[in-house]
């Protein structure tokens, strides 16, 4: 297991930006916009790790801007933990064979999302290519939220 980002929430991405990197001092790594979904990603990392986040091999700080502008309380800001996992499938089996619910299955063999005791949401990702699509998780519907 590796870790890989943590994901904020954020809703002015200028201000941001200014705090994170202008300030704080981390720096921009890349970002992903997605007009469908109506959102931008943003990832940074520490000046030190900036050469390997560039090759996704130090962890990151993910700013989520939602482009409809939403309040965010109880928490909803921080977005999740990610783990890149070795077998999506083999993990998630393992997670529920000990009693914990599977939010989001891995359908597409490539993420799920559990909680923690604490309701901290927890992305699980495939590592390299997704896995092929298989039961019982093809079919597994989505339970609470992530």
């Amino acid at each position: 297991m590796r870790y890989l980002h943590t994901m904020l929430r954020i809703s002015d991405e200028r201000e941001s930006l200014d705090f994170y990197c202008g300030k704080l001092g981390l720096q921009e790594v890349h970002r992903y916009s997605n007009e469908q979904g109506r959102f931008t990603l943003i990832f940074l990392a520490a000046p030190e790790d900036l050469e390997n986040a560039r090759q996704n091999s130090a962890p990151m700080l993910e700013l989520t801007f939602n482009w409809d502008p939403e309040p965010y309380t109880g928490g909803r800001n921080f977005g999740h933990l990610a783990f890149q996992v070795e077998d999506i499938y083999a993990t998630c089996q393992r997670l529920l064979d000990n009693g914990v619910v599977i939010n989001r299955p891995p359908r597409d063999g490539r993420m799920a999302f559990v909680r923690s005791p604490d309701g901290i949401s927890v992305e699980l990702l495939q590592r390299g290519e997704a896995l092929p699509a298989r039961e019982p998780w093809l079919s597994m519907e989505n339970t609470g939220t992530w």
